[in-house]
Formats: structure tokens, C-alpha cells, sequence
């Protein structure tokens, strides 16, 4: 499945299950931007959506709350005003990298270059059969030559939702874009005027199987 069909899958799933039934212009989501987002740090250009069940505290405490499909998506995505992204930089072994996921008990690390986010790299990337097929075609004789960047999803195929979107969405219209396109991880992005595209948080297709207490299959 290319961009542009996901882009309209997203649009149509999403526009069909907005709360209220309100049909934003910012609900299309897996937009193409014309430059990568700065990794998001330090605050956000809109103000966070206080969800009850999330205390503002460090990101090793925050619970999992436990999730129906009506529940509001909000409750099944990482907020990075909440929580501080994880990232690796390009250049970075993939066994350290794994390393560290394991170290901050994460599945995924957000690819970053000086302020750009460039892609998205996850432990089923790692542990799969990605670093076999580019040894291969490399010509690379050892897997400890092998670099995030050669196996990392660039940031035009990472899957993308607008942060306008998730904000009145339901978890069951997420659910049905994980299935339309079999994500692991689906990073929520959020437009400022003055200061461009930022990396606002990120769903984990793990984590809410876990507050729904079953697959999404």
C-alpha cells in the first residue's frame, strides 16, 4: 500500500467516525508535507487535550489505562508534551539502538538528524529480516556494519496522522487505520503557523492492544 492510498483510506476512516460527527478540513490524515518536521521537545503550538486518566508524570509511571473502542483516541497515544520521544540518530549501530529501546522499554525510536526527524525505526525492524536483505544487497559482511539509516522506514513511508484528527476521534477509528495499514507505529504530527511541522506523539499498535485487552487484527 503506497501513500496516496493510505492517505485516502486514513481520510475515510477517520472523516467517518469524527466525535460529534464534525468533518474537519484537517482530517485527512498521512498528509505530504514539503520538508521533514523538527523532532518535537518542548511544548506544543496547540494546548495538550487534558485527559483525566493521565497524571503529568514522569514517562516510566504513566499507567496504561484500560480502553473501550468509544473511548476517545487521545487516551490510546503518546503525547510528547507528556512524555519525551525517544531518538537515535542516523549513524547509530542497530544493536545499540535496540539496546536502547530495551533500556527505555519502547519498541520504536524516532530517527533524527541535528533538529529533523528523517524516519522511524522500530525493534521488529531490527529483529526481522531487514538487516539479512541488506546484507545482501550491500555486500556488507558483518550485521555490526549495519546503521539505523540503512534499514529505517524514511519519513515520507511513515504512516502519519494529523493531531487535529486524533483529537476527536474515537480508539475504534484508530483501530480501523491500523488494520487498513498494518502499522506497528503511527507518528501523530501537528502544524504550527509561524514554526512549521512537528513530531506531537506517537500510537503503538502494542500498547493499545494492551488497553484493549486484546489483538487488532
Amino acid at each position: 500500500m503506497d501513500r496516496e492510498d493510505i492517505q485516502i483510506c486514513a481520510g475515510e476512516i477517520l472523516g467517518d467516525h469524527l466525535l460529534d460527527t464534525r468533518l474537519l478540513d484537517t482530517a485527512v490524515a498521512y498528509d505530504t508535507f514539503d520538508s521533514r518536521p523538527v523532532a518535537f521537545m518542548s511544548g506544543s503550538a496547540l494546548p495538550a487535550v487534558t485527559y483525566p486518566r493521565i497524571a503529568r508524570l514522569p514517562s516510566a509511571q504513566i499507567p496504561e489505562a484500560s480502553v473501550t473502542l468509544a473511548d476517545p483516541g487521545m487516551a490510546v497515544v503518546t503525547d510528547f508534551t507528556w512524555e519525551r520521544p525517544a531518538t537515535v540518530t542516523e549513524d547509530r549501530a542497530i544493536d545499540d539502538a535496540l539496546r536502547e529501546m530495551m533500556q527505555a522499554r519502547v519498541r520504536a525510536l524516532l530517527v533524527v538528524r541535528d533538529d529533523e526527524v528523517t524516519g522511524l525505526i522500530t525493534s521488529y525492524d531490527i529483529q526481522g529480516e531487514r538487516p539479512l536483505r541488506f546484507l545482501q544487497a550491500s555486500g556488507f559482511l558483518s550485521r555490526t556494519e549495519i546503521e539505523v539509516h540503512h534499514i529505517m522506514i524514511p519519513w515520507d513511508r511513515v504512516p502519519t496522522l494529523e493531531w487535529q484528527s486524533i483529537r476527536v476521534a474515537r480508539v475504534f477509528a484508530v483501530v480501523d487505520f491500523l488494520k487498513a495499514t498494518r502499522a506497528t507505529h503511527v507518528l501523530i504530527v501537528e502544524r504550527a503557523e509561524r514554526s512549521g511541522v512537528f513530531v506531537r506523539g506517537l500510537i503503538s499498535r502494542a500498547r493499545l492492544e494492551r488497553q484493549l485487552g486484546r489483538p487488532v487484527d
